[in-house]
């Protein structure tokens, strides 16, 4: 019986699994859209949420807490400096997992994409050769 079993095990030691979570939380806070299993997108997502909540109120224990729990400094000061502040206002719910169609190669596994609600959208800044230029446009 699975009764007051809060983690799901995911076929891994406890060691892998910390490991797993804070590599792909990492990955999450870096790029802020990962495609990964929807098994695994449900565990860490709890686990994301709480950090983003930490990262509300800047304080040295703070930074320090995320530290311990991330082990990345990059992902610590994006979080802080970028994420805190943009889900400020919001009470909760900072991630939403959509279901991808295509199974996984390999063994079927259903795909998942976990990110942001709220997400900077990388635009390239280099116009392209086809498109008209302003001046073109004005004449």
């Amino acid at each position: 019986m699975r009764h007051r079993v809060a983690t799901k095990k995911l076929g891994r030691t406890a060691s892998h699994r910390r490991a797993m979570r804070r590599n792909m939380a990492s990955s999450i806070i870096e790029h802020e859209r990962v495609t990964t299993t929807t098994v695994k997108a449900k565990a860490i997502r709890p686990f994301v949420e709480k950090l983003v909540t930490l990262a509300k109120v800047d304080s040295v224990h703070n930074r320090r807490h995320a530290f311990a729990l991330l082990r990345s400094k990059e992902a610590v000061l994006k979080l802080f400096e970028t994420l805190g502040p943009r889900f400020n206002e919001r009470p909760g719910g900072y991630t939403r997992i959509l279901k991808l169609s295509k199974p996984r190669l390999g063994d079927g596994g259903e795909r998942s994409l976990i990110e942001f609600v709220e997400r900077t959208v990388e635009v390239d800044e280099t116009p392209a050769e086809d498109a008209p230029t302003e001046a073109a446009a004005a004449e």
